[in-house]
This record gives structure tokens, sequence and C-alpha cells, in this order.
């Protein structure tokens, strides 16, 4: 059956339907066990139109021939059909997709930042390939398999989802197109000679005379006026060249609108008050040393804030609640968000449960996150949520600001920058590292009193430590 097979396939005639009237044929005498669709998928491929239209007409249930199928496998390799219709080497599974991870419970899209990588650059398993800008932080796209990038397939700037495929890579290197920079030079385009000017036409010889002008009557002297005002012209602009229109990142506009929507939510109230540094800076200076050779870490001023937060906090629990419609959620845990300015945008960090923490545990917290921050690794769940927020403009010589609070919280501490002023301290002038600290909280829920109160236990925490060994 099969030399008839192929010599009518040689003769002219169309291999699907001379194989599927052949194996059509074949079916009447099958009585022993039969192939399944899968098994016909595993030993035959896909990729053929004529093996298509064979599973498609009857095939499933034929005679499960070991010797048959062979025969068709050698017959699918030489047909015509199945060269044109073949899926090259993603048959063979050497292609592979770069697909858009998961981002995290509350984002559902992306903006594709940047590639890292181009066609014909090589990447190994894991390796960042392209970078997702979502409202809250940056997300790589890593490659699941080692091999070659064969193309990409989203443009930077597209919105994506998780799932979304963004390259194809190819594990063995095959059908890559490798991009090279155009030797072509744009040719000018040479101008077109200029038309040569026609000859007027001659003027007419002279027309007739005109009559003279009637004599014009003695006129009476002019009436003198004010002079009148130069018309007023419109300022001069800078040329559009000299200005460049950038599209905000997704991290940006976020920012914007939860700062925005907080403006126009709460009614926002800020209380200042100033604390003098002398002896946390003291302490600091006496006990540096012995504290980096026992925990490795440095002995900073924040975790001083940090502490003195929790035990106002603690003092006026009203400043870590926060409404819900028409409730009042009291929260007995602590969790303080600490703002951290990168080079794309403002993240909020948070440190769980500080009010279980000493000292050493906030420095090390907080240096893990603000290196995750600073580096674009750090994920949702580490930002996610917070009772309370500190920012610190000190560090970049912010003397006194009013902080805008971070929704859904009530209320953010602002720390400004440490300077020298004269001071009376009993009865005498001195100098003073002194700091204006600055509480903005929501009016609706928070009142003045408890504001003020809140930021004078900061004030005494800080300017005497000691209240926290013996809590007073």
């Amino acid at each position: 059956m099969w030399g008839i097979l192929r010599r009518k396939v040689a003769t002219g005639g169309s291999s699907a339907m001379v194989l599927k009237q052949a194996v059509q044929g074949a079916r009447a005498p099958c009585s022993r066990r039969y192939a399944t669709r899968a098994k016909e998928s595993l030993l035959l491929g896909k990729g053929s139109n004529t093996m298509s239209s064979i599973g498609h007409q009857g095939y499933l249930g034929c005679l499960d021939d070991t010797k048959s199928i062979s025969r068709l496998v050698q017959f699918r390799a030489a047909s015509p059909m199945y060269m044109q219709n073949r899926f090259y080497s993603s048959e063979n599974g050497d292609l592979t997709d770069a697909v858009v991870p998961f981002m995290g419970e509350s984002i559902t899209d992306g903006t594709l930042a940047n590639f890292l990588k181009k066609p014909g650059d090589r990447v190994e398993v894991d390796e960042p390939i392209a970078q997702i800008e979502t409202d809250k932080v940056t997300i790589d796209v890593n490659s699941p398999e080692a091999g070659i990038i064969q193309k990409l397939v989203a443009r930077e700037g597209d919105v994506v989802k998780p799932g979304d495929k963004v390259a194809v890579i190819s594990k063995s290197g095959e059908g890559v197109a490798h991009v090279a920079p155009s030797e072509k030079e744009p040719t000018k385009a040479t101008p077109k000679p200029s038309e040569e000017k026609k000859p007027k036409p001659k003027v007419a010889e002279e027309s007739p005379k005109a009559p003279p002008p009637p004599k014009e009557k003695p006129q009476a002297p002019p009436v003198r006026t004010q002079p009148s005002q130069a018309p007023v012209k419109e300022p001069q602009l800078p040329p559009k060249e000299r200005e460049r229109r950038v599209p905000m990142t997704r991290l940006r506009k976020r920012v914007a609108t939860r700062l925005k929507d907080a403006q126009n939510t709460f009614a926002m109230l800020t209380t200042f008050n100033e604390v003098d540094m002398t002896n946390l800076m003291k302490l600091r200076a006496d006990y540096k040393d012995v504290f980096v050779d026992k925990h490795g870490v440095k002995l900073g001023l924040m975790s001083g804030f940090i502490k003195a937060a929790v035990s106002a906090l603690q003092h006026q629990p009203i400043v870590n609640g926060v409404i819900d419609g028409d409730d009042i959620i009291y929260r007995d845990y602590i969790d303080i968000s600490i703002a951290v300015g990168t080079s794309k945008g403002l993240v909020v960090p948070v440190l769980r449960n500080a009010d279980r923490m000493n000292f050493a545990e906030i420095e090390k917290e907080i240096n893990t996150l603000a290196k995750k921050a600073n580096d674009g690794t750090i994920s949702i769940d580490e930002m996610a949520g917070g009772t309370f927020t500190i920012s610190n403009g000190g560090v970049y010589g912010s003397l006194l600001s009013t902080p805008i609070i971070n929704p859904p919280q009530s209320a953010i501490l602002g720390m400004h920058s440490i300077v020298n002023r004269p001071m009376v301290v009993g009865g005498q002038i001195v100098a003073r590292p002194m700091m204006n600290i600055a509480l903005t909280y929501d009016h609706r829920l928070i009142d003045g009193r408890e504001a003020v109160y809140f930021l004078r236990r900061i004030k005494d925490v800080v300017e005497d430590p000691r209240r926290l060994l013996i809590d007073v």
C-alpha cells in the first residue's frame, strides 16, 4: 500500500488526499487495541496539515500498528505540505518565552520601562531581560532558560500584564536575527534646479491721461493730540527647541495621585517643636564603637527617633488610629513607615512591629530596607501597610517643612537638619545642636491637644533617652 501511495504522490496527487484515503480505507479491519489522540500527537507530532487532517477525519481509533505509524512519520517528513507548515525550532522545544511575572495582589499591570538585552545577546537562567515599572516598585523579567534572545515581542513604553510575552529565547541560538547598525547614510535630497525666469509681457503703451485732480481747499491747522502709546508686545518665550518633554513614570504618577488625594481628603494641620540633640548625639558618640563591635552596624540617630515615636504612639494611641467610614480603627500594633527618596521616586518601606525592636534591630532593618530601595529590589510586601510615617528631610539640608500624610495613615513626623543655635540653658546663652520637628495630622481624628502632646513626648525622649529605661 505504501509503494502505491508513494507512486500516486510522485505522479502529482495531493499528499493529503492520498494519505487520507489510504488511512480511511485501512480503518475497517481494525479490531485490536486502538491508539489514543494523545499517543497520536506524541508519535506523529504537530505542525503538518496532513497529520491534522488525518486526526480530524478519523485516525483516532485506528489500529495501533507501530510499523504503520513509523511509515506515516517517514511520509510526514517527506511531505512538501509538512515542509511548509512545520513549527521549525519550536516543535522540538528549542524556543521559550520570557513573560511578565506576578507583580503583587494590588498590581494588575505595569509599563515596560526598558530592555536590558537585545536580540542576539546571550542570557543565562534567571538573568534579567527587561524591567517593568509599576505604581510602587520596579520588577525584573528574568530569562526562564539559558540561550540567545531571538526577538523582542513587546516594546518599551507598552502596558503589560502578568503572563504577557515580552521576548522569545532560543536555547540553541537558531534563527536569531542579530541587530547590526545600518551602514547606509541617508542621502541628501538634491535640490531641483530653479526654473528660468520667464520674460514678463511688455507693458501696454501709455494709457490715456487721467483728468487733473481738482484743487484742494486750504485745510485748518491740525489739532495737537497726545502721542499714541506703542502697541503692547507679547512676552518673548524661550524657543521650544530648548525644552524637553519626558513622560512621567508610573511611580511618579502614583505618588502624585496619592499625595493629591491626601490633600483633598484629610483636614491636614501641622504643629512644630524643636529638639535639643545634645544628649542623643553624646550617647551615640560614647557607644558607637562598642555598638559596632557587638552588633555589626552603626548606631544612628534614626533609631532614637523611632524609639521616641513608638513611645509617643503608645502614650497617644489616637495618632496610631485611622478613620474608616463612620468608625475609628485603633491599631494595637506599631508598623512605622520610613520615607526614602530614590532616583526613581519616593518609596516608603515599613518596619514591622517596631515596638518590639531594640536599637540594634532597628538599625539593621533600616539599612536593609534602604539598600533595597536604592537598588530597586524592594518588594511590594515590604512597603504594604504601616500605621505611622517618619520623613527625614534633614539629610538633604531641609530646615523646616510641612510633610503630607501618607494615606491611609493619620499622621506623619518630619525631621530636619541639625543646626547649632544660641539657646538659653541655666540662665546662660550657649550653642546647642537643635533640630526642628513637625507633625502633620488629620484634624478630623486628632485634636490639637493630642498632636502637641505627641510631639512633646518625642522631644522629651530624644532630649533625655534615659526615659526609655524607666518608662517615664
